[in-house]
């Protein structure tokens, strides 16, 4: 299991047990008579409500994202991670940045190919545009879904 898999795993255990504590802690406050404690009770329910949404959220993305991977890893179609790096091990910028032109490329020829954006989220990740990264592989995600729901 991935050094990323176990974070997400503990991450998850630590925020059920918090909605759990928050969920007791907001029933005493409901339970008392005045308002403003009722307000913050109420308020106790609502945020971890708000949070447990959220890592469902991030969990499925997380899980769509590596089925897509997987997928691709059994095609050969994955991008190559061979791009020269730091002595700390970081991608080097502008050996990402040119790479980029080529998956963008592709996914512009392709805009229907979940695969192309999926390489093209890649690229985006390599040049540490991390907020287009994960545009892009929600792009890649539901292109992949449609292209499901068409085959069934």
């Amino acid at each position: 299991m991935s050094k990323g898999k176990i974070g997400a795993i503990v991450v998850s255990v630590v925020l059920v047990f918090y909605f759990v504590l928050m969920g007791q802690r907001a029933w005493i406050l409901v339970r008392e008579p005045d308002l403003v404690p009722r307000l913050m009770g109420i308020a106790l329910f609502v945020l971890p409500l708000i949070g447990a949404w959220t890592l469902g959220v991030e969990l499925m993305f997380g899980a769509r994202s590596e089925k897509l991977a997987r997928i691709l890893e059994s095609e050969g179609g994955l991008p190559v991670d061979d791009l020269p790096r730091t002595p700390g091990g970081r991608i080097i910028r502008e050996a990402a940045d040119e790479a980029f032109g080529q998956y963008k490329a592709e996914a512009e020829a392709a805009p229907e190919d979940w695969r192309s954006w999926f390489r093209l989220s890649c690229a985006y990740d390599a040049c540490g545009d991390r907020k287009r990264a994960r545009a892009t592989m929600r792009k890649a995600i539901s292109l992949y879904r449609e292209g499901a729901k068409q085959k069934s």
